[in-house]
């Protein structure tokens, strides 16, 4: 094998071979086949671009027997001189103006000049670095470059075309040059590795295209530095990494979620690797300031890899779209920001370890900064839902058991005559009633709330209206009585919308566990409207809560807590219901949000109390309510309408005195019976009075 460096052994010989300066190789081949070719040029551009190259092909184009053309025959003696390996000829001169550059070197240049050439076509005088001709120098080729013979031409190759000094530049053609962009670049070095029968990993060339920085002869160098190196397996990501001082592609995506998940201790854990593997912590935050812009323009563009504007391997690009996606574009630009800063202090400090450690503590911590971009990256954490504090963990089922036989009801406070045992009073004369009175629920117990079930079936003393057990089965001696059936399970919902309803409560909390932006919507803005069984319908107070809901996620963290709380995989249905779903609840609902009782048969028709009537205006106030004597009850009435108290009207402070007919102060005097009627809706069966 050929002992020429890379860059030397594949360099271009024509100029369709150069690649990445279309717009400099075209006009100029163009030139050629039109015959209209300057006596002096000016290439520009980057180091490593091809200036010094495209001067040669050009001379070997003005020189060949069939030229001047565009496409030299390669055959001719002179096309032989200025090959790849050719021994060169002696009428194309290359000057070195890094040390010919001075004013004698330039009078001996012009001397030289007027002489024809010797088998060619043309004398051309290649000046490489022409930037470092000094003022005296350029002043002295002046007049030749200005109004040469017609055997002479002149192709000025520099870095620097601004030290030009402007009466030769303005005496050229300017063909500026460019940086090879890198998809070109990395195709060209994949396929100068094939020819080289060297087996390359994906990952490295993007490696090699940006140690190189967009030059042709740097990235060749870096890539014969490998080659050189390769074992039996070829170049390895590994191997390039730690050859080329790069980061390994797994601390950026460590580091990279440890700041989307905001867990502190993974970030520094990186960082401690970063320092005990012999990293530089400057080209660690260069690296990842890299990987932060790939995410920035992966998340405005997400198909910026087909558009080329990232340079990775597929695999690459499909994990940083996935990291992307976890970042808000405040919290995302906020971090890019900050590392770029971080890079800038990171010059000529003392301690690089502290000062990364700093960067990842600023990005990790939000809420210690007041500034916009800190507040936005702190709503982009709240809307994904993630928090640097430790999430609760979810409250556990609540599966409602038989009630025993021995437990106090709930809300019953037994007196101090809880245990003493009392006679039972005489009966007091009752009339006949006009219509057959129902007969008390089995199992009631004088002075027992309304449908209260008791443990053994009928109805337990101080329970609440409406919670009541299902029916038990009746009674017959010498039989046992019918256990109680258990409660349904809430998969079994069926279509009953009030049971949902009932259920609501526990479901917001399962939400509140998951994901609290969830459970704030769904708590402010939204009820269930209805439930068919299958879909359940929320009804939300506007449409802007109704979107929000759709576009936030919102409905998969409900079908989770869903299928954590009841499992169940019901349909969610979201519609825009003012009402907040309001509805009124069936006769079997149970108020307060209880579980609705079980229909229990039709009683026969009772008489409804006195109290059971329409309000009267009360009797002035006194100082115990009269005991209610049981009369012949009127027939039975339909309850009471629900209390809706008044608006509060302004009172002035001469006014706010308390008379015997101020109706707050009547009242007050109502009696417990009442109260209960009026602010509960409840209906007393019968009354039993201990004497």
């Amino acid at each position: 094998m050929s002992s020429l460096a890379l860059y030397r052994r594949y360099r271009p010989e024509s100029f369709a071979e150069v690649i990445g300066q279309e717009h400099v190789t075209d006009p100029l081949q163009q030139a050629l086949r039109n015959n209209r070719v300057n006596h002096a040029y000016l290439f520009s551009g980057p180091r490593g671009c091809g200036k010094t190259t495209s001067a040669r092909i050009l001379a070997r184009c003005l020189n060949c027997e069939q030229g001047p053309t565009p496409t030299p025959c390669g055959e001719c003696q002179s096309c032989r001189d200025l090959a790849r390996n050719g021994p060169g000829s002696i009428d194309v001169i290359e000057i070195d103006a890094a040390s010919h550059g001075g004013v004698d070197d330039a009078r001996d240049l012009r001397e030289k000049a007027f002489f024809g050439p010797a088998s060619s076509r043309y004398k051309i005088y290649i000046i490489d670095e022409a930037h470092m001709v000094t003022s005296a120098g350029f002043n002295a080729l002046l007049k030749v470059v200005e109004e040469p013979p017609e055997h002479l031409k002149f192709i000025f190759a520099t870095t620097e075309p601004e030290k030009v000094i402007g009466t030769i530049r303005s005496r050229t053609h300017h063909y500026p040059f460019r940086l090879v962009p890198p998809g070109t670049l990395r195709d060209y070095l994949g396929e100068v590795c094939g020819r080289e029968g060297i087996p390359v990993e994906d990952g490295v060339l993007p490696l090699v295209v940006r140690s190189g920085a967009g030059s042709v002869r740097d990235s060749m160098s870096v890539m014969d530095q490998l080659l050189a190196g390769a074992a039996e397996d070829g170049v390895t990501y590994a191997m390039a990494t730690s050859l080329l001082g790069y980061t390994d592609g797994s601390l950026l995506d460590s580091v990279v979620d440890a700041f989307a998940a905001g867990d502190g201790a993974a970030a520094f854990e990186v960082v401690d690797r970063v320092v005990e593997g012999g990293n530089d912590p400057r080209r660690f935050v260069a690296d990842l300031l890299e990987r932060l812009r790939d995410l920035v323009i992966l998340a405005a563009v997400p198909d910026a890899a087909e558009k080329g504007l990232i340079d990775a391997p597929a695999d690459v690009v499909e994990r940083m779209q996935a990291q992307a996606s976890v970042f808000g574009a405040a919290e995302l630009s906020r971090a890019a920001d900050l590392v770029n800063a971080g890079l800038t202090e990171m010059r000529g400090a003392t301690s690089p370890r502290l000062q990364l450690e700093l960067i990842c503590a600023r990005v990790l911590l939000p809420a210690a900064y007041d500034d916009e971009r800190s507040v936005q990256a702190r709503l982009d954490r709240l809307e994904r839902g993630v928090t640097t504090a430790a999430v609760p963990a979810p409250a556990p089922v609540f599966t409602p058991g038989p009630p025993a036989p021995s437990a106090p009801p709930m809300g019953y406070v037994p007196g101090p005559d809880a245990h003493t045992p009392v006679a039972p009073p005489p009966p007091p004369p009752v009339q006949a009633p006009s219509q057959p009175q129902a007969p008390a629920p089995a199992g009631s117990r004088p002075g027992a709330w309304p449908g209260a079930a008791a443990p053994g079936g009928g109805s337990a003393p101080g329970a609440w209206p409406g919670a009541s057990a299902p029916a038990p089965a009746p009674v017959q001696a010498p039989q046992a009585p019918a256990p109680t059936p258990a409660p349904a399970a809430p998969a079994s919902l069926g279509g009953d919308t009030t049971q949902v309803r009932n259920l609501w409560p526990q479901i917001l909390e399962a939400v509140k566990n998951r994901r609290r932006f969830t459970w704030i919507l769904l708590s402010q803005n939204a009820q269930v409207a209805g439930f068919d069984g299958t879909t359940l319908q929320l009804g939300f107070l506007n449409a802007g809560a109704r979107d929000n809901f759709a576009s936030s996620g919102s409905e998969d963290v409900l079908k989770q807590a869903l299928a954590e709380q009841l499992n169940v995989h019901w349909k969610i249905e979201a519609i825009v219901d003012p009402s907040g779903g309001a509805a009124p609840p069936p006769a079997s609902a149970a108020p307060f949000g209880g579980r609705p009782a079980a229909p229990a048969p039709a009683p026969a028709p009772a008489p409804a109390p006195s109290f059971q009537q329409a309000p009267t205006p009360p009797p002035p106030a006194q100082a115990a309510p009269a005991p209610v004597q049981p009369q012949s009850p009127p027939p039975a009435q339909a309850p009471p309408p629900a209390y809706t108290p008044p608006a509060p009207q302004p009172v002035a402070p001469e006014d706010d005195v308390p008379e015997e007919d101020d109706p707050d102060l009547v009242d007050s005097a109502l009696s417990g019976h009442d109260l209960i009627v009026r602010e509960l809706g409840a209906t007393v069966v019968e009354e039993y009075t201990n004497e």
